[in-house]
Parts: C-alpha cells; sequence; structure tokens
C-alpha cells in the first residue's frame, strides 16, 4: 500500500517545492534583487549541484561527448533554461505567481502546435484523439486570453493579513498597485513572455528528445544543460546589469532564493520527478502539473496578500481542462503503441524480450510534461519491428523452400 502511495506522495512534494520557489522568487524581486541576476545565480547553483550527482549516479558510465552534443546542450541550456526562465520571471514580476503558474500549463498545447507546424506530428482530425488535443489546445489558448484580457471581481474567500512583501520592505511597485491603464499594459506584456517562457519550453523539449537519442544519460545531459545554461544567464546578466551591488549574496532571501531555486527546484526536484516517471511514467507526472496552480494561489494569498479574480479562475480552469484534454489524448496514443510493440511478442516468441525492451523504451523516452516528438520516434521503431519480422518470416519461406527441394 505505502509503495503505491509513494509516487503520489513524491509528486505532491514536488509541486509543493516549485510552488516555494514561485513565492521566494516574488520576494527576491520585492527586494530589489536583479531578475537575470537571480537566473544567473540559480543555474551556477545547479551546475554545483548537478555534476556530482552525475559522477556519482552515473560514474560507470562513460559518455561520449561530440560536437553535435555540445551544440544539443547549448540549445537546451537556452530554451530550457536560461531565456524560458528569464521569460517566466518577466511574467512573474509584471503579473503575479498564480497568473504566472496558470500560463505554464499552455506547455504541453503550444508543443503541440510547434509539432504539427514542424511537421513532426499530424492533428487527425478523424480519430477521437487528434479532436481531443485541437480541443484541449483551443481550450488552452481562451484559458490564457481569459487570464491576459478579463481580470473580473476581486474574491476575498480567505484573509490572514499576512503581506511579506511589505513587510520586507521592498524596493519594487507591485503591479496591482499601479493605476488602471498600467496595470493592463503589464498584464498583456506579461502574457507575452509567459507565453514566450512556454514556446522556449516546448522547443526545449524537442531539442532534449532529439539529444536524448543520442547521449541517453539523464544527469550528464541535466548537469550539461545547467552548465550551458549558467553561462548564458551570466553573460546577459553582465551585459544588462552594470550595478555590481547586485550580485552580492548576504544571509537574507537573495541567497536563500537563488539556493533553493538551483539545489532544491533545479536538482533534488528534478532527480524526484525522474523517478516518478520511471516508477510510473511520465503521464502519471504530468498529471499532477496543476497542483502547482492550487499550491501557488493558496501561498501567495495566504503570505503576500495576493488577491484572487473570478477571470483568473475561470482562465486557469479552462487551462487545466485544456492539458487534461491533450494528456488524454497522449495517453490514448501511447496505449496504441504499446499494442503495436507488443504485436511482435506475440507473433515471435523468441523476440520478446527485446519487444519488451523497446516498450519499456518508449515509456521513458516521453518527457515530463509530453512531447510529440516521441510519438514519431516509437512510430519509427514500430515500423523496424514490423520490418524485422517480415525478413524473418521470408528466411523462414526460403529455409523451408530449400528444405523440401533438399
Amino acid at each position: 500500500m505505502m509503495d503505491g502511495l509513494k509516487p503520489t506522495v513524491l509528486m505532491v512534494v514536488v509541486q509543493l517545492g516549485f510552488a516555494g520557489v514561485n513565492v521566494l522568487y516574488k520576494l527576491a524581486i520585492n527586494d530589489g534583487m536583479s531578475r537575470r541576476i537571480i537566473i544567473a545565480y540559480r543555474f551556477l547553483f545547479a551546475t554545483t549541484f548537478m555534476f556530482p550527482v552525475a559522477i556519482v549516479f552515473e560514474r560507470k558510465k562513460k559518455p561520449k561527448l561530440s560536437w553535435m552534443i555540445l551544440f544539443q546542450a547549448f540549445l537546451c541550456g537556452l530554451f530550457g533554461g536560461s531565456l524560458a526562465q528569464n521569460l517566466y520571471l518577466e511574467a512573474l514580476a509584471l503579473t503575479s505567481a498564480t497568473f504566472a503558474a496558470a500560463m505554464a500549463n499552455l506547455v504541453p498545447a503550444v508543443t503541440f502546435i510547434l509539432a504539427v507546424s514542424f511537421g513532426l506530428e499530424r492533428v487527425g482530425l478523424r480519430s477521437l484523439t487528434g479532436k481531443a488535443k485541437v480541443m484541449g489546445t483551443l481550450l488552452g489558448i481562451g484559458g490564457a486570453m481569459l487570464l491576459t484580457f478579463y481580470k473580473g471581481p476581486k474574491l476575498d474567500m480567505w484573509s490572514t493579513h499576512v503581506d511579506l512583501l511589505k513587510h520586507g520592505g521592498g524596493h519594487v511597485a507591485s503591479p496591482s498597485s499601479s493605476s488602471s491603464p498600467q496595470q493592463h499594459h503589464h498584464r498583456a506584456l506579461g502574457s507575452l513572455f509567459a507565453v514566450g517562457s512556454c514556446i522556449c519550453f516546448a522547443l526545449w523539449l524537442i531539442v532534449q528528445a532529439k539529444m536524448i537519442e543520442k547521449f541517453p544519460y539523464p544527469y550528464w545531459s541535466t548537469a550539461l544543460m545547467c552548465l550551458m545554461g549558467s553561462i548564458q544567464a551570466i553573460i546577459f546578466a553582465l551585459c544588462m546589469e552594470k550595478d555590481w551591488s547586485q550580485w552580492k549574496l548576504g544571509w537574507n532571501i537573495r541567497l536563500l532564493t537563488v539556493a533553493y531555486s538551483g539545489i532544491v527546484v533545479s536538482g533534488l526536484m528534478v532527480t524526484l520527478m525522474a523517478l516518478c516517471v520511471r516508477l510510473r511514467g511520465p503521464l502519471f507526472v504530468s498529471v499532477f502539473n496543476p497542483l502547482l496552480l492550487v499550491f501557488v494561489a493558496l501561498a501567495c494569498s495566504l503570505l503576500v496578500d495576493e488577491k484572487l479574480h473570478l477571470g483568473s479562475i475561470i482562465g486557469g480552469v479552462l487551462i487545466v481542462w485544456g492539458l487534461y484534454a491533450v494528456l488524454w489524448a497522449k495517453s490514448k496514443e501511447l496505449k496504441k503503441l504499446k499494442k503495436q510493440l507488443e504485436l511482435p511478442c506475440a507473433l515471435t516468441p523468441s523476440k520478446s524480450s527485446s519487444s519488451s525492451n523497446n516498450v519499456h523504451e518508449v515509456e521513458n523516452l516521453h518527457t515530463i510534461v509530453t512531447s510529440p516528438v516521441q510519438t514519431t520516434c516509437s512510430s519509427q521503431t514500430v515500423e523496424m519491428d514490423h520490418q524485422k519480422i517480415e525478413e524473418g518470416e521470408e528466411e523462414k519461406e526460403a529455409e523451408e523452400y530449400n528444405n523440401n527441394n533438399n
């Protein structure tokens, strides 16, 4: 019983950890810390944490680096690291932590749009799964537009009268305290940054899938990605920030934020997610993503007195519905692929072990947020298996023909 609940408990802890970093981001920005320097320090801490982890857990493996692997790691560090996180933090600073967390659930829908645009996946409107993916994408886009353009009345469901932003003596004005036209401008600009972050994350999923094919070392690939992301983030911060005092860290909220985001979130939480993917599969992990929105909304309303609005709730619900529609369609496609891979096992018992390994590889190739690229890779694997079966049958027929002639 406890073994069955362990992945569920771990995923709840992971989402709580992610919710904590959103609150800390808000507090560090309010304290006057540069957003670019937050990201630079985050990946520095993540790099120093991930390289020892890779050495310990993958010490028996000897990864071979090539220029293509380094280039893919550079792209992963850019799209999944420095650029995506800088855009996300800009969105969080201009809007709110709840708003940014809600927009982050658009990643599967954006990934689907990019995959169709690049020809990596077919829409398939005639099938139920194709219709579900299109409907989920439209729901997600509709929810994002509602979040952006409709705020609605304020909902005072509870209040602890605790506001860490005020108690911290912040230097940055909250968007909610600005005038109405400026507030709408911040919300629209923050939405653009949030969508840009989702696009970057979706591109990272596609590049990461290609990298894993030739470099199947999850810890080393994460360490390389953090290294590339830290180099990019540091260069960007040095170019944008001229105040050297911003780089000073003391025993305050700034050090806590960068250490927590780098070591706990980019290191420990990612490791726990990888463990849950291995135990239950990637779709199980993806189902818990909307919990982040709930935890962030609760934490911000309780700790920083962030008010919820009707538009935020309705938009968030639409985005979550869209997320689950896309995940449901991907789960159906994954089950169909498994059946196609298990078919050779039934036809040729001698190849059962290799077929089961292929099924296991398909499960592991799917990323934490489902990426359509793996569907293409899986389809190619199915076609190769069928070709092998046909070749084996032709060889058997040739042997029987020769035996009959002899």
